[in-house]
This record gives C-alpha cells, structure tokens and sequence, in this order.
C-alpha cells in the first residue's frame, strides 16, 4: 500500500481503477477498506484513492487536537501529493463532513460531491450519542468492540438484524479484522465531530452534489437535509427508504447503482 507525506503525517491510501480521479473517504473509526462494496464497481469507471484519514488505519496518528477542517486540509494535500489536480470526492458520515469542508474550502479542486449521511452541525442529540461512545470505547477498552456493539446498532435496521444476522456477524468480522483503531486516535476523531460546523459554509459549495440519507437514520436523520439542499445551489436529495444510517451496506445493490449514477453524469458533465 502506497503512502505519500501529506503535511506533518504519512498518510496512506489504495488506488484502482481508471478514469477520472475519484476520493473516497472513510467514517468514524474506519480505513479505506470500509468501501469494500463500492470500490470493485467504481473503479470500472473512475479512478479510485481509498485513504485512510489522519488517526486511522495504517496513516500516521500524531498527538494534539484534531477538526474536520484539519483533516480536510489533509485531503487537499493529499491530492498535490498525489499529482491530483481536481477530483470527485465521496464521504459517508464523517467522511462526508470532511468532504464538505474540503468542496468549501477548495471548491475549485472539486469535481463533484457525495455526501452520505452527512450532518451540518452538531447538534445536542448527536453530541450525547457520539459522547456515549467515547465513554463506551474508554470502559471496553477497544475501539472496534466500540464500533460493533455501539455504532452498528445506529448503522443498520432491526429488520437487518433480524433477516440477516449472518450478514451483521460477518461485518463485525470484517471491523475486528482491520487495523485497530487505538483509543487516543478515537477520542480525537470524536472531538472533531462533536465540534463540527460548517452550515456557514455551505453556499461556497459549487460543485454538483448529491445528498443522501437512509429513511430511518435516528443519527444523521433528515432532520440535517433542509439546510444542505437549501444552500448548496447545485444538489439534489436522495432517500434510501428500508435502510439507517450505513446503506452503503444494509443494501448494496441500490447504493452502488444509485451513486454510481449521479457519479457518471458528473463525469460526462466533465467530459462533453
């Protein structure tokens, strides 16, 4: 896996594929192999640079605060790095929060932009969640038990839990078997989303981006979709109906299909 020094860290990432540059950055807690689903199906068609964000996988994890505007400033150099001039950027959760301060921050390096699951401000609620699974990775002392036993439940349906719990169990697997996230790193990433805002931001957002939510999401609800369709001039609001707050995995198929189809026509938009 390549690494490219980005700042004061060695960030790593995965590439494939060929096409027109597409960054995909991970949730909370995740590495770039979080788009497992995705990437195979992407890639037919863009460029893929899965990475792993400051604090995660097998990027560098340095001491001191962190904030979503840094880890965007991350990402921008990252692509100088990289010898990426403009891309498409895709984030699901807190990867969508990053990707919103990245298309505000740099609107002209943005091609289009894929926001799943996101959020635009902080709110008591989301506080009081994330809080609990700081207070929960601190008592089990892992950061990926964390995730399983307290973040999936917010992820996925109980209609999934119930139809599916091999599918639950193999996901579990698949977290418990990635780079463990330490604790310190953990807490520095919630900070960021406790601390996140960017609603003032939001109209300097040109690029082409569309918004999705899953219907019955209580984290990320569509609670947060009015100021983001109302200020970022050029988006467009898709509802996953039978899925929470993760439908890139409760139903592959139609987050694949869909995505990948808004993305192609930004491509072709590019291109014409």
């Amino acid at each position: 896996m390549p690494k490219v020094e980005v700042r004061n860290i060695r960030m790593n990432y995965e590439q494939q594929g060929t096409g027109e540059p597409l960054i995909l950055l991970p949730y909370l807690t995740a590495d770039h192999a979080c788009y497992a689903f995705q990437v195979g199906e992407y890639a037919k068609h863009f460029t893929c640079f899965s990475v792993d964000l400051r604090g995660t996988g097998d990027s560098d994890k340095p001491e001191g605060a962190y904030s979503v505007e840094l880890l965007a400033d991350d990402v921008v150099a990252f692509m100088q790095a990289a010898n990426i001039e403009q891309a498409h950027i895709a984030g699901v959760s807190f990867g969508a929060a990053v990707g919103m301060w990245v298309a505000a921050r740099y609107p002209e390096r943005v091609l289009s932009l894929s926001l799943h699951s996101a959020w635009t401000k902080t709110d008591p609620f989301l506080a009081t969640v994330v809080g609990g699974w700081e207070v929960m990775a601190k008592a089990l002392g892992s950061v990926p038990e964390m995730v399983v036993r307290g973040i999936f439940p917010w992820c996925f349906t109980p209609e999934l839990y119930a139809a599916r719990p091999d599918y639950i169990q193999s996901l579990a697997d698949f977290v418990r078997s990635r780079p463990p996230q330490p604790l310190n790193a953990f807490l520095q990433q919630s900070s960021a989303v406790i601390a996140h805002d960017v609603e003032s931001q939001l109209d300097r957002i040109v690029a082409p981006t569309l918004i999705s939510f899953g219907r019955h999401d209580a984290l990320t609800s569509t609670r947060f979709a009015a100021p983001m369709v109302e200020k970022i001039r050029r988006s467009e609001l898709l509802i996953f109906e039978a899925c929470a707050h993760a439908a890139l995995y409760e139903n592959v198929q139609e987050f694949n299909d869909k995505t990948l189809q808004f993305l192609l026509r930004q491509a072709a938009v590019g291109t014409a």
